[in-house]
């Protein structure tokens, strides 16, 4: 006794419905994958071109109430800026912090500010420099 096949001739008929919509999830998949390289590209061009201020810290002198910090950088013309400098003490803690701004006039910075502290600080950090 032989059994009849319930399966169709394969290649016979077309494509299946299933086949169909696997193809649709794969174009749909490949679009959104795309848009999504296209919208990290855009960010990380914003992230490294937007960051128009440019300042390291050259030099620093400590006394027992402040810091005095020599900044020198560059940024680009007609942008306001600031940059964040911190002082720690020889334990670790944070004895102070400020913001310096500067103009949108110069594009060479080349300053001396005074951090002042609540105690003797031992180190000088930039945190980051921000336009705004």
């Amino acid at each position: 006794m032989s059994t009849a096949s319930t399966q169709l001739p394969e290649g016979r008929y077309g494509r299946s419905a299933d086949e169909r919509a696997d193809r649709k999830l794969k174009v749909i998949g490949t679009v959104l994958g795309a848009a999504l390289l296209v919208l990290i590209g855009w960010f990380a061009y914003h992230y490294v071109a937007g960051n128009k201020i440019s300042v390291e810290i050259y030099t620093f002198d400590t006394s027992a109430s402040s810091v005095k910090v020599h900044l020198r950088g560059d940024k680009d013309a007609g942008v306001e800026g600031y940059c964040t400098v911190r002082s720690q003490s020889e334990d670790g803690a944070e004895v102070g912090r400020a913001d310096f701004r500067f103009d949108a006039g110069t594009t060479d910075i080349d300053e001396v500010v005074t951090l002042r502290t609540t105690a003797r600080g031992t180190t000088a950090e930039l945190l980051g420099c921000h336009a705004g």
